[in-house]
């Protein structure tokens, strides 16, 4: 079970240093000068928070050589501080959770001792009867992450099968992330992993952080760009995702 972190800042390419400077370099000569900032954190999230870079992304047509960390950290910083929500390691956590989840396989919820992994709500929750205090802990983290991707990405898919089908809707995903994330930055590995800061601030803001998903959803899809990485994610998980 691999338990998110807030570290895309800390993962980024030499391609996406190469897009940054290209971005935000006047001159030729601050290019280098650009460059040694971007080595010390302080100055990297004062970079990394310049309104150019965001709308570089947005304007973008094409195929960007950056990774996905450096995409989603820079839309998602946005869009979370157009919504009030200023912690730059609530927005790392968000993006490394959408760079997770990329990726179907990373995203499935495998419990240590189960053959397959868990998919659904309701298959974490039986879980959590017999599960031990670790094991609880990952699995609380689980359905916290699990219900705001879904709930942030896909809120048109959620209100259409909660309409026409009689599944969960939006209020069901909002009461699953916040008291799950409530839950887990109670746990003593929370702090462990310095991660209860940033699970209060979802338990607390769940919904807020949840619409500045919807509305960053809704500015990449009506790009209408088939390349760009956001719409890769949508296009992948689509195809692959369990619904709870």
């Amino acid at each position: 079970m691999k338990l998110i972190q807030p570290n895309c800042r800390i993962q980024f390419t030499s391609e996406d240093l190469e897009f940054i400077t290209q971005t935000l370099a006047g001159a030729p000569g601050t290019r280098s000068a650009l460059l040694q900032l971007l080595a010390e954190g302080e100055t990297l999230d004062l970079i990394l928070d310049d309104k150019k870079l965001f709308q570089a992304l947005l304007e973008h047509r094409g195929c960007l050589r950056i990774s996905n960390r450096l995409y989603f950290y820079v839309i998602v910083r946005n869009v979370l501080r157009e919504a009030g929500i200023d912690d730059r390691d609530v927005a790392d956590y968000t993006a490394e959770l959408l760079a997770e989840y990329s990726d179907f396989e990373a995203s499935r919820c495998r419990v240590p001792g189960q053959d397959t992994p868990l998919d659904y709500f309701f298959e974490m929750l039986a879980a959590l009867k017999d599960a031990d205090e670790r094991r609880s802990f990952f699995i609380r983290a689980h359905i916290g992450n699990h219900s705001l991707f879904l709930s942030g990405v896909f809120p048109q898919r959620i209100r259409y099968r909660a309409e026409k089908k009689g599944f969960p809707d939006l209020r069901y995903y909002e009461a699953m992330g916040q008291s799950s994330f409530r839950i887990a930055s109670d746990h003593r590995l929370a702090s462990q992993y310095d991660l209860a800061p940033i699970y209060n601030t979802l338990a607390d803001r769940f919904q807020e952080t949840r619409q500045a998903l919807n509305d960053m959803s809704e500015r990449l899809v009506s790009l209408g760009d088939a390349d760009n990485g956001f719409d890769a994610l949508l296009l992948k998980v689509m195809n692959q995702q369990n619904w709870s």
